[in-house]
């Protein structure tokens, strides 16, 4: 039945992400940019993919700054042309996509806030899709009490906002638990929106936001080792979906060590390899660092295979989610190569993450 009218309202913009995701740069792309010997040779190739001259009015030298910059406002572009051409239900579901970089712009306002930065120049350094109207009226906050006073009044993100800790508490471990308890509630809002649309949109988005949540679940265990955070804290920051709840979740919250982080995952068929042949796995301290860095390439080699098979169903909004998050991990790997590029540090160049 979802195939009898979704081409109504959303036939030409899904045709439109289909067609932007065929400009997805491919192996062969890469192996050209990764044999460039400067970055004026890596603009040069770059300018015969999809990306076109969108560096030709830049001064030399090329910083990878200035080309991550403008890869970004290129996506930032395609995905207001999407979002100004939407109807509900698919207007709704792009706002909700841009709800993650509010959630991380409000909080770089707030940590500035706190260390007394000038609100005005964090501003330049937000993610253009995390914008939003009232934004300005933050930086008018000069303290960290009326800022967040302001969030709960002037923002989307209010709802998430409402239920974290008072502006009294606020401290540099305070405003990480503040971003993962509003990542945690938007995570299961934008779950449950995507439920209520139903199939196929729900079946493609569920399994995508699933292994969000749990990757979320495994970084914050991970990286609360040796802190102060509470095992009570610390479960109360876990997403209440994915493969891993609840079960899985409750191991963790108690989790000493990497090695048992190790066993829970190995639960999930699809999670077991994201530790396999890593070194270090008895937990020690020295490795610890090593081991989370090797998890989270898996992790982003996983998130890359969620989002291809997206492409692979047609009539549903899960693509819209997927293109964005193809299109970031492109972006990371243009900056990688560009950094290597610029630092002369070709053993290192290949290690990316391909897409196509």
């Amino acid at each position: 039945m979802e195939a009898l009218f979704f081409n109504v309202d959303t036939g030409f913009l899904e045709g439109t992400v289909r067609g932007y995701k065929a400009g997805i740069l491919t192996q062969s792309h890469y192996a050209n940019l990764t044999q460039c010997e400067t970055l004026e040779d890596f603009r040069t190739q770059l300018s015969a993919t999809d990306y076109g001259n969108f560096l030709a009015n830049e001064p030399l030298p090329i910083s990878t700054s200035t080309i991550t910059e403008k890869a970004t406002q290129l996506l930032v572009d395609q995905f207001n042309y999407l979002r100004t051409n939407a109807v509900e239900p698919l207007s709704k579901f792009l706002d909700y996509i841009t709800y993650a970089y509010m959630i991380d712009n409000v909080v770089l306002l707030i940590t500035g806030t706190l260390h007394e930065r000038d609100t005005h120049e964090l501003l330049d350094r937000c993610h253009p899709l995390g914008v939003f109207d009232t934004m300005p009226a933050l930086c008018v906050a000069t303290n960290v009490e009326e800022l967040y006073q302001s969030v709960l009044v002037e923002t989307p993100l209010a709802p998430y906002f409402r239920d974290c800790l008072s502006a009294s508490d606020l401290d540099d471990l305070n405003i990480e638990i503040i971003r993962n308890t509003v990542y945690k509630a938007y995570l299961e809002d934008f779950y449950n929106y995507c439920s209520s649309l139903g199939s196929p949109t729900s079946d493609v988005m569920q399994r995508i936001l699933s292994f969000e949540a749990d990757r979320r679940t495994v970084n914050i265990t991970i990286n609360s080792f040796n802190t102060e955070l509470s095992k009570e804290q610390r479960a109360k920051l876990f997403p209440a979906i994915g493969r891993l709840f609840p079960e899985g979740n409750n191991q963790l919250a108690k989790a000493d060590e990497i090695d048992q982080v190790r066993q829970v995952c190995e639960n999930v068929s699809e999670y077991r390899s994201f530790f396999s042949e890593s070194s270090g796995m008895n937990g020690s301290a020295g490795d610890e660092s090593g081991t989370a860095a090797q998890l989270e390439d898996r992790f982003f080699h996983t998130e890359v295979h969620l989002n291809k098979l997206a492409f692979l169903q047609q009539f549903q909004y899960g693509i819209f989610y997927s293109y964005m998050k193809l299109k970031e991990q492109e972006i990371r790997n243009i900056t990688w190569i560009a950094e290597c590029i610029a630092q002369d540090a070709r053993d290192r160049m290949q290690d990316f993450i391909p897409i196509f």
